[in-house]
């Protein structure tokens, strides 16, 4: 029972929190206030999420990469000299992080790797290089996007997506400018995309 009042309290101190500017959020994290860390923390997690998950991680990669943010965050909480663009801080840490762990894998070709080969029932070779292929023009085409077009197609094309209040906070950009810079940035990606 005490249990389950102490949970019904920090839900309400979060709930208090929500209005609460990220600075100040900060400012009271850095206090040791337990309830601000868990504001900010469901503030963010999302955010971090779409990110890691945007970035083709695994369940379990991704959520070490996200982790490993939120580790980074303590370990300098002290020292954050712009408290108000956390956001945008932790979607790039979580970006290196991830990317840290892409470069940590290196596949090792195994005796079981002919095991993986396609059977008689699958798709032809043809189309399955033909897929790679198109796939392959189409990230060749994202990455002659401009970096904040980038930025901001890999976070709205995460799953789960987040919500724009986090996109906007994370890419220090307005919450209306979302939609159509999104637009913008697709029709950028076909024209590159389809000479």
């Amino acid at each position: 029972m005490a249990g389950g009042a102490a949970d019904r309290t920090g839900v309400f101190a979060m709930d208090l929190l929500r209005d609460v500017s990220t600075a100040e959020l900060v400012k009271r994290a850095q206090a040791a206030d337990q309830a601000a860390w868990n504001a900010l923390t469901a503030r963010y997690t999302n955010l971090l999420w779409s990110v890691a998950r945007g970035m083709r991680l695994g369940s379990d990669d991704a959520a070490d990469a996200v982790q490993t943010t939120w580790l980074r965050l303590v370990e300098r909480l002290d020292t954050v000299r712009e408290p108000e663009h956390l956001g945008s801080w932790l979607a790039t840490t979580v970006r290196r992080e991830c990317l840290a762990i892409l470069r940590r894998r290196v596949p090792t070709p195994t005796d079981s790797d002919w095991d993986s080969l396609p059977d008689d029932d699958a798709a032809p070779l043809d189309a399955g290089l033909l897929k790679t292929e198109q796939e392959s023009a189409l990230w060749r085409a994202f990455r002659l996007l401009k970096p904040r077009c980038q930025a901001l197609l890999r976070v709205l094309m995460a799953d789960p997506p987040p919500a724009y209040a986090d996109v906007a906070a994370s890419l220090d950009m307005p919450v209306g400018s979302i939609g159509p810079s999104r637009q913008r940035c697709l029709a950028n990606l076909r024209k590159l995309a389809m000479p």
